[in-house]
This record gives C-alpha cells, structure tokens and sequence, in this order.
C-alpha cells in the first residue's frame, strides 16, 4: 500500500507529539546533568511536564508545565515556573483552575486585560507566572476568586471584551 492511500486516524498528529516531547525531554534532562555538574549541585529544584485531556471537539489537549515550558533553554536558577492549569467552559461561565502548592494567598496577583488572565506569584521562594488566553469577554462585576490547599479557582461569567483590571481573591 503506498503514502497515498494510507489512512489517516485523527490522533496520528497527536502520537507525533509524545515523540517530540520526547526529544525535547531528553535534550533538557541533557543540559540539566551537564549543568548540574558544571555548577556542583548548586541547582535549584525543577519541574517539567506536560497533561493530557480531551478537548470540546474530542480532540487531545496538551499544556505543558514547570520550569522550562518554552524554549526549553533556561531550566532552575530563579526562572519563572509556570503552574499546571485547566479552562473549563460551562454555559456562560468560565473556570478557570490553576495550582499553586506552597504558595500564600496574599504572594498570588491575578490581572486581568481584554481576553487575557495573567496569574503571577514572586516572593522570595518561587517565581511563578502564567498567562491564560480566555475564550471570550469576560464581566469584571461577577468574578470571584477563591484560593484552598494550594488550588486557585477563578469563575467568571462572559460577556464582551473589558477593560484590564486586578482581581481581589478571597
């Protein structure tokens, strides 16, 4: 049977991933044992991963996570980690979940701009930052922040894009 007429499943692409990721796991575990001995354990703690679920359209979703979630060139040593979140659409609401273990709930600043959620934490143990591309608007009267066992959960209800703003949590 030739290329040609081969047939396609929809989660090809998707197996493809873990082989990328793969790689790009291997070269990091790479440069972190040659810069683990480079600087003689000096190394702060590192994360990486990466979570799997199922889209809205069936499809395989991945985020990845921790230390080295960009270009993979910079890993410990005072760099933003970045926290494993979840956005969950629900009518015409939004929640939006993200963890934070260890962390106090007066270090987390939560900003909001038009579509864009910026969650960030920098005090002296951790920096952390994530940025969310929400899926709408959001109204800036009706969300409410909670923070429990290192677990920041954000409801919000949609609406048209708004002005930036600072979420108070509670």
């Amino acid at each position: 049977m030739n290329d040609e007429k081969k047939r396609k499943y929809p989660f090809d692409d998707s197996f493809g991933f873990f082989d990328r990721e793969w790689e790009r796991i291997r070269e990091m575990m790479d440069m972190m044992t040659e810069r683990t001995l480079r600087d003689n354990g000096d190394l702060e703690p590192f994360v990486y991963g990466f979570s799997m679920r199922t889209g809205q359209d069936g499809r395989p979703v991945f985020q990845r996570f921790g230390d080295a979630v960009g270009n993979g060139e910079s890993v410990g040593n005072g760099v933003s980690r970045e926290p494993l979140s979840d956005i969950i659409e629900r009518g015409d609401t939004i929640s939006v979940t993200v963890e934070l273990p260890g962390i106090e709930k007066d270090d987390i600043d939560v900003d909001i701009d038009g579509r864009r959620m910026t969650i960030s934490v920098d005090n002296q143990h951790r920096r952390i930052r994530k940025e969310i591309e929400l899926p709408c608007g959001v109204d800036e009267e009706s969300i409410k922040a909670t923070f429990r066992n290192g677990v920041l959960d954000v409801v919000l209800n949609k609406t048209e894009d708004t002005e930036p703003h600072k979420i108070k949590i509670e």
